[in-house]
């Protein structure tokens, strides 16, 4: 990552010059040197951890001087656990089965023709996120694993953080002998990067990954000139249904939405059927209230639980990413699809009941990237899928959906084995 001592524009355009060349070089990597690499990678982060950690601090004061809210303060903290555990992720990737090369589909036609589907990598990918400077760690991690380069774009609260921590990632590839232009962080906070970015770098970038806020996203959707593939905001619903279990629902809903509050899987709304509202809904609030979570309802929500404001109609379309909870009682799982369908962002949802005829409707008919029954939606989590890490949780419905790890990162071409054949 040079110095930017030339204009931005420039420092991108060689950035996507470099990330092709090494694109051509991953794609010659066979599996073991790929495994490897990524563990040079891992122990390269540890060992860097007291530079990381230094790092870190000037992101969080000055997040603190500018009065940044605790959720995210908590997305941006770091400590020798969660460093751990980011080395620790990319380790997991390591260790997953290579997809390049894999073929998931083989037939013979009548002619002898031998056809092929086989994995091959994306190329170059360009990633624009936000305050989480793990992701640096996660998303250098799957695109490589899946042969692909990639240049980064952090934001600016953590950008010393991300680039301690590419800084060492880097190192790991280079020690390993591979370059370590398959992982590049843009070396500034202008926010021209982003525009580059998102115009392609003069055809070196072959997919944008977006990940953050509605600002973001709207500028990607306004301004991209290559393909997208997008992690829009976390809207997650928990809906409990009349046939809930009342200890299940208890655990589920604090799970979801206090374990952590500013992760796209935290539930953000919580839907209780009518006819068991009066008796769980109160027991549900008071547990949420217990752990420090201010809960915004309906009228019908707030006359069976007083210790709730009253929600307004933009509550219902708000991601918090905090410990505030929306909550409507709806008459039955239509009225609780209908208001998903209307409010959500297709990201995360989940009935909660022990009637597996509901259950298999709200999961057939709820069109979003993930839906769960009796979990929380926390699980909604590239690690926790098998995954190894996620690179995002892709709420569209083109080319790949839910979270996205390296497999997901691939394309695929065909291949046709033949014996002389010629056409008629």
């Amino acid at each position: 990552m040079k110095a930017a001592n030339t204009s931005i524009a420039k420092t991108m355009i060689v950035m996507g010059q470099e990330a092709r060349g090494a694109a051509r070089v991953l794609a010659r990597l066979d599996s073991e040197q790929k495994t490897s690499a990524l563990h040079a990678a891992a122990n390269a982060i540890r060992q860097a951890a007291g530079d990381i950690l230094q790092a870190n601090a000037q992101d969080m004061q000055k997040a603190r001087q500018n009065g940044l809210s605790a959720s995210f303060l908590d997305r941006l903290k770091l400590d020798q656990a969660r460093i751990e555990a980011m080395a620790a992720g990319v380790d997991r990737i390591a260790a997953l089965d290579d997809p390049i090369g894999q073929s998931d589909q083989n037939w013979t036609r009548p002619n002898g023709l031998r056809i092929a589907r086989v994995r091959t990598p994306i190329g170059v990918i360009g990633m624009i996120y936000e305050s989480r400077p793990n992701v640096t760690a996660d998303a250098g991690a799957i695109c490589f694993k899946a042969g692909n380069a990639v240049i980064l774009r952090g934001g600016a609260d953590g950008f010393h953080s991300s680039f301690a921590i590419a800084t060492a990632f880097r190192a790991g590839l280079q020690s390993a002998g591979v370059p370590a232009n398959a992982v590049q962080l843009v070396p500034s906070t202008d926010r021209a990067a982003v525009g580059a970015i998102l115009a392609g770098l003069e055809g070196t970038i072959d997919l944008l990954i977006p990940r953050g806020g509605k600002s973001l996203i709207a500028r990607v959707q306004r301004e991209a000139r290559v393909p997208v593939l997008g992690h829009l905001e976390g809207l997650c619903h928990v809906y409990v249904h009349e046939h809930a279990d009342a200890d299940k629902a208890r655990a589920i809903v604090l799970n979801a939405k206090m374990r952590r509050t500013g992760i796209c899987g935290a539930a953000e709304t919580l839907l209780v059927d009518q006819s068991c509202a009066v008796n769980l809904l109160p027991l549900i609030a008071a547990d949420l209230r217990a752990a420090g979570c201010v809960l915004r309802g309906c009228e019908r929500a707030c006359a069976v639980f007083a210790d709730m404001q009253m929600a307004s109609e933009e509550d219902w379309g708000t991601e918090y990413l905090d410990a505030i909870l929306s909550v409507r009682v709806v008459d039955g799982v239509d009225a609780a699809m209908a208001h998903i369908e209307k409010y959500g962002s297709a990201h995360t949802e989940c009935i909660i009941t022990e009637n597996v005829a509901a259950a298999e409707r709200f999961l057939a008919e709820v069109d979003s990237a993930i839906v769960l029954h009796n979990a929380s939606t926390q699980y909604a989590d590239g690690a926790e899928f098998g995954f190894g890490a996620e690179i995002g949780i892709a709420t569209g419905k083109l080319h790949a959906r839910g979270p996205v790890g390296a497999a997901q990162l691939t394309s695929y071409h065909y291949v046709v084995r033949g014996d002389g054949q010629i056409r008629p």
